[in-house]
């Protein structure tokens, strides 16, 4: 039997509805999935305490010893005489959570985009793939640690959709209004971020944005790097989430397998 034209018409309707639906529904398998892939990172100094200082979130990608996360993430300078590294911190259950030490690989300062290296067997890693097919109402996850200082290295995951795909920096009204990160992104060119209907929060940066129903990671949760673009002529920051694009975090890791 032959569906009518009404039928027909509904059917593409509602067919974004039922994928987005369908991808849902696998997201609890998913995030199970992706939380074995993701980390904390830090600095690791022993005779402090706390030894592991939190800085962020981070993604095992590539040969999994490679973390992906944003370069605002890591430690600006290292107390090298009191033996202060960059770390790596994998969650475990209980107590059973491991620091791992780490070392700086390939850096994307115009992305807020960065890779490190860590000791030790390789974490199951995350599939990063080309974000250019991505579409505004697309269905996304993130997993992270917001506020992982305080709330402690339990990894928790936010469901959102692309509400908007728009470029970094916009040229406010008043040049007044404009500050040095802002001035320096607009002549660097300005380059197209994804909006999420979601909250991150201060831990988030650096998280994986993945689809529900395969967890492959578009983007890259940004808490600094793009609001300080975006919103620089609010006097209020707006609670809005912003992602890097995954298409740059791709470029980098072939840079960094050279």
């Amino acid at each position: 039997m032959r569906a009518g034209p009404s039928l027909a018409l509904a059917l593409v309707l509602f067919a974004p509805a039922l994928a987005r639906a369908q991808g849902l529904a696998d997201a609890p398998r998913t995030i199970e999935r992706v939380k074995a892939s993701v980390v904390a990172v830090g600095s690791f100094q022993r005779t402090r305490s706390p030894a592991f200082r939190f800085l962020g979130t981070g993604f095992a990608v590539g040969d999994g010893v490679t973390i992906a996360t944003n370069a605002h993430v890591l430690p600006a300078t290292l107390d090298a005489e009191k033996l202060e590294t960059i770390a790596i911190l994998v969650p475990g259950p209980g107590r059973t959570a491991q620091v791992r030490p780490a070392v700086r690989g390939a850096t994307d300062p115009a992305h807020d985009l960065a890779l490190l290296r860590v000791e030790g067997a390789p974490l199951p890693a995350l599939a990063v793939r080309d974000s250019d097919g991505v579409r505004e109402g697309e269905a996304v996850l993130f997993t992270g640690f917001p506020i992982g200082n305080v709330l402690g290295p339990y990894p928790a995951t936010h469901r959102g959709m692309i509400a908007a795909i728009t470029p970094i920096a916009i040229p406010p009204p008043s040049s007044s209004q404009l500050d040095t990160r802002a001035i320096r992104q607009l002549a660097s060119g300005a380059f197209p971020v994804f909006q999420l209907d979601a909250t991150a929060y201060p831990g988030n940066s650096g998280s994986p944005v993945y689809a529900p129903a395969t967890g492959e990671v578009i983007g890259v949760v940004n808490m600094v790097f793009v609001k300080g673009s975006k919103e620089s002529a609010l006097t209020q920051p707006s609670g809005i989430t912003y992602a890097i694009p995954s298409r740059h975090l791709v470029e980098l890791m072939k840079q960094g397998a050279r």
